[in-house]
């Protein structure tokens, strides 16, 4: 059974230009405009990424924490992201939808009661940011056996002998992390030299598909267009801040964001 991932990856290819996909925060800022934000936003996208938000996380920005903590102190549970995720397959069955969040949340939930939530709602891949390769082996697995794919992330410091194991075991899509920084970061090294690294990477395994995130963003994405895919996430969750604050309506803000974003890499 193909996964949904793949399909949007050949799709993208066929017209000749990365995949979209966008990162919004489950629950953000209310469990109903969570959801709206993600069925408009799928009109112009690839790939969704939502994100379970978490107190404590060690990967995200300033713009993805404030999305998070609007959406926890709006007392969002996991059991509500599965309930957005089923809503929006219901619609959008054939949108490919990815999860990512950390483990101690998959951990306290229990690793096959997750997955199977994961499963019955419609979930296509998931990213744990902090459960790297190999201890990610036995999930990841786990994952594979319910038709999910699990993304393997590689950095900038990732040996080249490293990376060879993890894309030996990656599913359908590898996440190449642009930089050392957390999410929404200004670009510390430029396009041209992402795309150096980046590329070295492809080469291991050229069929695999290679996403590249963190600190995208509009002035940055038409100079990574040669990537299998591009991921942006920070200017997203601030887009949906500055209309909170402007008292606008962050569907059709956010819409427009993508929209913009998507003309830059087609």
């Amino acid at each position: 059974m193909t996964n949904l991932i793949s399909l949007a990856f050949k799709k993208s290819k066929l017209e000749k230009r990365p995949a979209l996909l966008t990162y919004t925060v489950a629950g953000d800022n209310t469990k109903q405009n969570s959801l709206k934000i993600l069925k408009s936003i799928s009109k112009y996208v690839d790939i969704c990424e939502f994100g379970f938000p978490h107190n404590t996380p060690i990967a995200d920005g300033g713009q993805i924490q404030t999305s998070a903590y609007r959406a926890l102190k709006n007392g969002l549970k996991i059991e509500d992201v599965f309930k957005i995720i089923k809503k929006f397959k219901k619609s959008k069955s054939s949108k490919p939808i990815i999860l990512m969040g950390y483990y101690n949340i998959i951990y306290q939930y229990g690793e096959k009661n997750f997955l199977n939530k994961c499963k019955v709602s419609g979930v296509n891949g998931i990213i744990v940011v902090d459960l790297p390769w190999p201890e990610n082996i036995n999930f990841s697995k786990k994952c594979k056996e319910r038709n999910i794919s699990f993304i393997q992330l590689i950095s900038p410091t990732t040996t080249y002998s490293r990376a060879k194991k993890i894309i030996k075991d990656s599913h359908d899509m590898i996440y190449y992390i642009s930089m050392l920084s957390t999410t929404g970061g200004k670009l510390k090294v430029s396009p041209k030299e992402i795309l150096t690294k980046y590329k070295k990477i492809k080469q291991i395994n050229p069929r695999k598909n290679c996403v590249i995130g963190f600190g995208i963003t509009s002035s940055s994405i038409g100079k990574l267009r040669s990537a299998d895919g591009l991921v942006v996430g920070s200017a997203i969750c601030k887009e949906i801040t500055n209309s909170l604050k402007k008292r606008q309506n962050p569907v059709t803000n956010v819409s427009k964001t993508v929209i913009s974003l998507r003309n830059k890499i087609i």
